[in-house]
């Protein structure tokens, strides 16, 4: 323990912030050893030096973050957190983007740091101290008008640096100009030490004081999924749209914890460990493959000179070692068995199965309705990994730069599929994790779990006569590689030796890659399908030679940012008007100022004689 003006400094030694500590340093160490080749002949050494001392130190404030037990030092890492990543999202400060990316990340997470502070201080007054098991303790006290102000206020700060709807503006803008190591780790952990503190300060510090809790996380986790693949499914940028991917995974991860906050009020101690150790699992498993993703991204991008997947096409055969890892990603954020992915969310909807035969009328209603559009959201996820795996690594180069691509190199490797190995290691062995992950929820819930049975290759949970979780994912592999097989086998035994034609062509006598199918072809059903929601518009330009003769024809479709458009936008032209009224009433006269000063007076002798 250190003492630093007079605030004692104790790092905290319990399951969540181990956990914590674990997942950070998984992903930092595939994002460290990858970062040797990514930054290699893109930046000089001076740079390079520099660039892996903000990641060095960026690691630290992250594991501050989780580890601290002082909510002034907490704050004091959480500032140095979010100032790091920004100069590491402005890295390549030539791009304009990055700079733009950077200042809209620098002003969201500070609005939410103020949010965060606001709690801290109204805590702090009825503790009188920032030690967390003082605050604790002093939050039993509390009145329950401000429990809730508090709650709010934390839902806010945490909130905005996880990317919740619709608090994600800067989300799809600062990860996509990070470098793609830096994107890993912003994206795998950054965004859930945003988790941490609701877990640390809402459930386990504050307490649960009504229902209505965990109902509206419930509400914001199930609206973050929809919206974030939504908009991910109309993203030709690769980068941008595992951004989007990061704001729908951000919402299953809430579905957890937003289920647990319910069973606790419910006094349902063993689903709420259950609901919060789904969390938990979903946390780590998307960390592994969107780290993985972001990876197999920053690859692309480094052998292209592009994130546009309009440019990509017939990576396979330029890159076939990373379109793999990319595929282990895929096929994990799709939940696709036997990877880590479709165990955490299989135990989502099961959570939401279960939960439903304990709680009201009204809760089976919403948890119906959560678990439906959780199974939505997986549909969606999964068709939109075929457009970007297709697209990207697929068919015939759209570009010269797709055409002269080059396979990564090792250390990138050897980053790539450090991460792909532990998506199959959380899927296979689930068990083994999830017994891990219920002590972890234990100690923060401090309730008992009922009998749990374990083993190596598959669980049991029993929740109550009745009803119980059971999975076994090397079965479920083992059922799939037998299929694998009877199918190959009766393939070859029918047809013979195997044959090659060529592909079909629609009638086109020869292929090129401007007849193949687009991301923006693949995306349109759904762009129609959800028109409602993101109001679609279209360009169209003709050049013509003659009145008969069109030369050249462009087209160009665009959807509708409703929250920037609706929310943002109108926040923006209401803070400058507001400027630029203050600075009328500034004109630089001494006069004018000697006189508001007299108003004033007068102003506040006459409430002094009211009041």
């Amino acid at each position: 323990m250190l003492n630093l003006f007079n605030t004692s400094i104790a790092f905290l030694l319990d399951p969540l912030s181990f956990f914590f500590v674990f997942t950070i340093l998984l992903i930092s160490l595939a994002s460290a050893i990858y970062s040797v080749g990514y930054l290699q002949g893109e930046y000089s050494l001076r740079k390079r030096l520099y660039g892996w001392v903000l990641f060095a130190a960026f690691i630290v404030s992250m594991l501050f973050v989780v580890t601290v037990n002082n909510a002034l030092i907490f704050l004091i890492s959480w500032e140095a957190m979010s100032l790091l990543s920004y100069f590491l999202v402005i890295f390549d400060q030539k791009n304009e983007k990055s700079i733009s990316a950077g200042i809209i990340y620098l002003v969201m997470t500070h609005i939410g740091t103020a949010f965060i502070i606001a709690s801290f201080l109204i805590m702090y007054k009825y503790s009188g101290s920032f030690d967390f098991a003082a605050i604790k303790a002093a939050c039993q006290n509390i009145p329950v008008f401000t429990k809730n102000l508090v709650f709010i206020f934390l839902l806010i700060g945490f909130g905005t640096k996880a990317g919740i709807v619709p608090l994600h503006i800067w989300l799809p803008y600062a990860h996509p100009q990070a470098p793609s190591h830096i994107s890993s780790l912003m994206s795998g952990v950054m965004i859930k030490t945003a988790i941490y503190g609701i877990i640390r300060f809402i459930i386990f510090i504050l307490g649960i004081e009504s229902l209505w809790w965990g109902n509206l996380i419930l509400i914001i986790a199930i609206i973050s999924c929809l919206v974030g693949v939504i908009y991910a499914l109309m993203e030709h940028d690769l980068k941008k749209l595992l951004a989007y991917h990061s704001v729908e995974n951000i919402g299953i991860i809430l579905l957890g914890i937003g289920a647990s906050m319910v069973f606790i009020k419910l006094k349902l101690t063993v689903l709420a460990v259950l609901a919060l150790s789904v969390g938990l699992y979903h946390l780590i498993n998307h960390a592994i493959f969107k780290g993985l993703l972001f990876l197999c991204a920053g690859s692309v991008y480094k052998a292209t000179g592009t994130g546009d997947m309009e440019k990509f096409g017939g990576l396979i055969k330029k890159m076939p070692q990373t379109a793999l890892a990319f595929l282990f990603g895929a096929m994990a954020i799709s939940a696709l068995p036997p990877l880590n992915g479709f165990v955490s969310e299989w135990l989502t909807l099961q959570v939401f199965f279960i939960g439903a035969f304990s709680v009201s009328s009204g809760l089976k209603i919403f948890f119906a309705i959560c678990a439906s559009l959780l199974a939505l959201t997986g549909g969606l996820a999964a068709s939109c990994f075929v457009k970007a795996f297709g697209i990207t690594f697929l068919a015939m180069p759209r570009s010269a730069k797709a055409k002269e691509a080059v396979e990564a190199g090792l250390s990138m490797k050897i980053g790539m599929f450090f991460l792909a190995f532990f998506t199959v290691v959380f899927g296979l062995g689930a068990a083994v994790v999830f017994k891990i992950l219920a002590k972890v929820s234990q100690s923060v819930l401090a309730g008992e779990l009922a009998p749990i049975n374990f083993s190596l290759n598959n669980f049991t949970i029993n929740i109550q006569e009745g009803n119980f979780v059971y999975l076994s994912v090397p079965q479920i592999a083992l059922i799939l590689a037998i299929i694998l097989l009877i199918t190959a086998t009766l393939i070859y035994l029918f047809t013979g030796k195997v044959k090659k034609y060529g592909t079909w062509n629609c009638g086109y006598y020869k292929l090129t890659p401007r007849n193949e199918y687009t991301a923006t072809a693949f995306s349109k059903p759904f762009r129609i399908a959800f028109g409602f929601f993101l109001k679609p518009y279209r360009k169209t330009e003709k050049l013509r030679e003659s009145f008969y003769h069109v030369k050249t024809f462009k087209y160009e479709t665009h959807t509708t940012s409703i929250f920037q458009e609706y929310i943002y936008k109108p926040i923006l032209a209401f803070t400058f008007g507001s400027a630029r009224f203050i600075r009328k009433i500034q004109p630089g006269s001494i006069h004018l100022y000697i006189a508001y000063i007299f108003a004033t007076i007068v102003a506040l002798i006459v409430l002094i004689k009211i009041f």
